[in-house]
């Protein structure tokens, strides 16, 4: 068996010309790789960025009142109403008694 120089030149052209190939498809291949790899960098870059916004918020919200807390500010509330209420009809003896004496007192200051 004799090896012909240009036919094994041929086949060793072929064989680097198939790599070459091969290596150019996994380079555009790669490219779509890349382009994701940064889509997934900034992804979650934001992701941390909103992890941290939601904790911010989730630690605010310990201290705002919760259902039962609010309910119970709204009946004190009432409670605090009902007796200005009440005061407001004990007072309007001491008002009409004030204006007697602030009407007689204007009189005699008129003499």
């Amino acid at each position: 068996m004799t090896f012909d120089l240009a036919v094994t030149g041929g086949l060793v052209a072929l064989a680097v010309s198939v790599l070459n190939l091969i290596a150019h498809i996994r380079t555009m291949m790669s490219q779509g790789e890349k382009k994701l790899d940064e889509r997934l960098a900034k992804v979650e870059t934001k992701l941390v960025e909103h992890d941290r916004r939601i904790q911010a918020v989730e630690s605010e919200m310990k201290h705002l009142p919760d259902r039962d807390m609010a309910h119970r500010l709204e009946l004190a509330v009432e409670k605090m109403s009902g007796r200005l209420d009440t005061m407001a009809e004990t007072l309007k003896p001491i008002r009409a008694t004030t204006e007697r004496m602030n009407e007689l007192l204007v009189e005699q200051a008129k003499k």
